[in-house]
């Protein structure tokens, strides 16, 4: 072991929980109406803090130990056999992180995306179905597609897929998840009659900024190590984001007249995103390209194909995460190759890569909406429904379901 890789994940693991709380959090909660503030600032937290004891309990086991292509196996139970000895590869021969820094650092990513999907149903979904569906999916739609990624013997990494950090296992994962529940709840009273507007740009902002600053541990963090690919993936975070901040808000002006807070901020999320999976495998002028992309790309997901599609995605989890993941998984295979400045070795074929990471967001999306669909349908089924009645929703979730208010007026 060294001790700077160790510090280093150490840090990384820190800055993903800042990611989530406060950063998604306050990303999602300035967003919603004031009289669902709190509802949402529940939910993130709720399902993180759920999904990490579940990792804790099955979930790294089933995610990163030897098994068959789609599941790990049983072997580490409760986390049997991790001790202070314990070791946890990373991606150079000789080099162990201790297993309990691996462990804590991946719990942290299965708590992100399991929180990602609220924003889907925000301000209409009860609870305990929250809670529910979070259980099941975080089962059998995260576990197996981070083992298919990442784990030992996963099928799409066999297959040569390349997701450095997780643009199939988080963002894409997350963002049909949250779409085919926006589908199964249904549009919130008033959508489309009424202006459902955020009620707290300011707090979007600041959610924006937290989550751009914990995503350098998200990313360089991937590297498992402190060297050279987590200076290049740190350095793809910076500059993807800030592409994608200024051609969002480039088309807004053009689009709408004037740049808003609200597309700044959502930018820099799309930017962020679209380089996940490409953040140690392209080159910086890779990830300038990558970002300004996403930028574009996201601006037409949370307009025009969300109104193709006619659902009520109320924070855009899909039309960010799903869209920009998307993007980014393919992107990566074509800016990996070295001739664009990318990592990739020297017979790296662009067609035969984009081919790969096309069947692995293919995988993804079809895995994961098939489970949502089944496990929104079991949550409804033991909790009496996924939607609060009308008038419950016509008060707010922050009383309804949690008996207080986000603010006293």
């Amino acid at each position: 072991m060294n001790k700077g890789d160790v510090a280093w994940m150490l840090t990384s693991t820190l800055l993903v929980l800042m990611m989530v709380m406060p950063g998604l959090a306050l990303f999602y909660g300035g967003m919603v109406r004031a009289k669902n503030v709190l509802s949402v600032l529940m939910q993130v937290m709720t399902t993180f803090a759920l999904a990490v004891v579940l990792w804790a309990i099955y979930g790294y086991s089933l995610a990163f130990t030897e098994g068959n292509p789609y599941f790990g196996s049983f072997a580490k139970l409760f986390l049997s056999g991790v001790t202070l000895e314990s070791l946890a590869d990373t991606f150079s021969e000789g080099v162990k992180l201790p297993e309990m820094a691996f462990i804590a650092f991946q719990g942290t990513f299965a708590g992100l995306t399991a929180a990602l999907i609220v924003g889907g149903f925000a301000e209409r979904m009860r609870f305990s179905a929250v809670l529910v569906f979070t259980a099941i999916w975080l089962t059998f739609a995260y576990l197996p597609i981070a083992h298919m990624v990442w784990g030992p013997g996963g099928w799409l990494l066999g297959d040569g897929a390349l997701d450095f950090a997780g643009g199939t296992v988080v963002h894409i994962n997350a963002g049909i998840a949250g779409l085919v529940g926006a589908y199964l709840v249904g549009k919130r009273i008033g959508y489309g009659r009424e202006a459902l507007t955020p009620h707290s740009l300011p707090l979007t902002m600041v959610g924006a900024s937290l989550l751009w600053v914990g995503w350098f541990g998200f990313n360089a963090g991937s590297a498992l190590e402190a060297n050279s690919t987590a200076a290049l993936a740190f350095l793809n975070t910076l500059f993807a984001t800030a592409a994608a901040i200024l051609l969002w808000l480039a088309g807004e002006a053009l689009l709408k007249g004037k740049p808003s807070m609200l597309g700044g901020a959502s930018g820099a999320v799309a930017g962020l995103v679209a380089i996940t999976p490409a953040a140690g495998t392209v080159g910086p002028m890779g990830a300038l390209v990558i970002g300004a992309t996403a930028g574009v790309v996201g601006l037409w997901g949370v307009n025009q194909l969300k109104r193709w599609l006619g659902v009520d995605d109320a924070l855009d989890v899909f039309g960010v995460h799903g869209v920009c993941g998307i993007v980014g998984a393919l992107l990566t295979g074509v800016f990996t190759a070295p001739s664009l400045g990318g990592t990739g070795s020297a017979d790296f074929s662009i067609a035969s890569q984009l081919v790969i990471q096309a069947k692995g967001v293919i995988v993804t999306l079809v895995w994961s909406g098939v489970v949502s669909f089944v496990a929104y349908k079991i949550a409804a089924a033991l909790t009496g429904g996924l939607r609060v009645a009308e008038e419950e929703e016509r008060e707010g979730l922050d009383i309804v379901a949690h008996g207080e208010s986000g603010y006293r007026f």
